[in-house]
């Protein structure tokens, strides 16, 4: 997980190869057990799933923290409660990771103001499964922040299911959508394992076309918050593709996949328990 490395032009910025699945525009963060200053407090903003993670965009330019990325391989016991009282929210652990921004462990919760919380968090499950299938056996890469230049993601950044991969998120609880001028991207690869078979290449991946070459780049800089540019090789290596539905048992079942151990009967794909399903 990094701190302030998602963001540009008060918008969202992305990894080449990456696409949002769902946005959710009113959603309340919290963070607790750690020391970082910039992660105190409520932070109104919102969220997005993408093939990969989930970032938090805060609205407030002056607040500290701007911007929040969580791969799937960086969270574990991620739950969705529904309170007597108040607004369903989502919670669990995140783990920082190299070079982002701050160190150690954090619980978060996010809190979901105008519903939303069941089928975001069903959609994260099933995406995490996914992404931890194409990890194969080797453990995630250290993580080396990108560089160089972003600009405007070229169409198209936000759809339920850009790759055909078998599965459409419950996008239609979330009527929203980021505005076009709100979506950026620069030219590194997702550093961690997500949805899509394999890395980005110089050609772009599949159903992301390259960004136009005789258009220049909007700006010439590091990434908002990184300290320095990227070494070579920061796309996460070759995987096995995802093939055919989830696994026997999915959601909660307990078939080992991708090399890395899996919970209890009770709980679902890295350490995620299943949510509720939504009521009729």
């Amino acid at each position: 997980m990094s701190l302030n490395t998602a963001h540009a032009n008060n918008g969202v910025l992305i990894h080449a190869g990456e696409g949002i699945l769902i946005f959710s525009d009113h959603v309340t963060i919290e963070f607790s057990g750690h020391s970082n200053g910039a992660m105190k407090g409520s932070k109104q903003g919102r969220v997005y799933l993408t093939t990969h993670r989930v970032i938090y965009n805060g609205k407030s330019e002056t607040d500290a923290l701007r911007s929040f990325s969580m791969p799937f391989v960086s969270m574990r016991e991620v739950e969705v409660e529904q309170p007597v009282f108040g607004a369903n929210y989502i919670k669990g652990k995140v783990q920082a990771q190299q070079n982002g921004n701050w160190e150690g462990e954090a619980k978060f919760k996010i809190v979901f103001k105008h519903g939303g919380a069941i089928d975001f968090g069903q959609a994260m499950l099933r995406a995490a499964s996914i992404a931890q299938r194409n990890a194969g056996n080797a453990p995630p890469p250290p993580y080396t922040p990108p560089g160089g230049a972003w600009y405007a993601a070229p169409p198209p950044a936000y759809t339920p299911n850009p790759y055909n991969y078998g599965w459409v998120p419950g996008a239609a609880v979330f009527p929203e959508q980021p505005q076009p001028n709100t979506i950026y991207m620069h030219d590194s690869p997702p550093p961690y394992p997500g949805i899509v078979p394999g890395a980005a290449g110089p050609t772009g991946p599949a159903g992301y076309p390259y960004p136009p070459q005789q258009q220049p780049p909007q700006q010439q800089q590091f990434a908002g918050g990184y300290p320095h540019p990227p070494a070579s090789g920061a796309g996460y290596p070759m995987q096995a593709g995802f093939v055919g539905g989830p696994g026997a048992g999915y959601p909660n079942g307990n078939v080992a996949q991708g090399g890395y151990p899996q919970p209890g009967p009770s709980s679902g794909a890295m350490g995620f328990t299943a949510p509720p399903q939504p009521s009729k």
